[in-house]
């Protein structure tokens, strides 16, 4: 996949994130954080699956 296309398709991916990930990202509790992490780490696999 180009660069580009991939910035494109994360950038997709970001746009869709539920905003509870969105603000979970930026929790001081790392527990929050890094499930968010996990939950946005699985969206963009399964985006580049897709492709």
């Amino acid at each position: 996949m180009q660069s580009e296309a991939l910035v494109d398709l994360v950038q997709k991916v970001l746009a869709r994130a539920p905003e509870w990930v969105r603000s979970d990202l930026s929790a001081r509790d790392p527990s929050i954080r890094q499930r968010a992490e996990e939950t946005l780490a699985a969206m963009i696999s399964a985006a580049l699956a897709i492709k």
